[in-house]
């Protein structure tokens, strides 16, 4: 299950609009990548069997399986962490990725021993459309009150990483 790895400087994150293309994004990923698995669109028998197909292909590349549910589901699921949880305390060796998008929830990570924190988001989204987006100031601002790495979320692609010149990103879009 989980496992004593670097940290993941390069996230891909499922939902319903990249799971048609999901396993050739997968196998596109440097190896050593995190992937955080949503599929919040299916209900929880198909969801759980979505994550066993994808499991073994993730394992195969040495990826971070991280699931968005609780802790008995992951670990049910022989996932490695947990995403997005808020006041979660992670057990010893298990992984907690948390979401911030302001000073609160990067204190909560902060407080709670997450392993790191996707602070989004930095540049407009298709998955918010319309919603306010930090910029790369404001990003900066804010990873800076971290004290656990921060990964870049939101409209990220490989050339905004570079312009960014921030060393951890996670994309939906921007890499399926």
């Amino acid at each position: 299950m989980t496992h004593a790895k670097t940290l993941p400087a390069l996230w891909l994150l499922s939902d319903q609009r990249n799971d048609a293309v999901l396993e050739d994004a997968i196998r596109r990923l440097p190896p050593g990548s995190g992937f955080v698995f949503r599929h919040y669109h299916l209900d929880v028998d198909a969801r759980a069997a979505r994550f066993a197909q994808l499991l073994p292909l993730l394992r195969s590349a040495g990826h971070w399986a991280i699931v968005s549910d609780g802790l008995r589901t992951a670990e049910a699921w022989g996932a490695d962490g947990v995403y997005g949880v808020r006041g979660l305390i992670a057990p010893a060796g298990f992984h907690w990725i948390a979401t911030a998008h302001n000073e609160a929830e990067i204190a909560d990570a902060n407080a709670n021993g997450a392993s790191a924190v996707m602070l989004s988001p930095v540049f407009p989204t298709r998955s918010h459309p319309g919603a306010e987006t930090l910029g790369a100031e404001r990003f900066r601002g804010l990873a800076a009150l971290s004290a656990i790495p921060v990964i870049a979320l939101g409209g990220m692609t490989a050339e905004r990483a570079r312009m960014l010149d921030w060393p951890r990103w996670a994309a939906i879009d921007g890499l399926s």
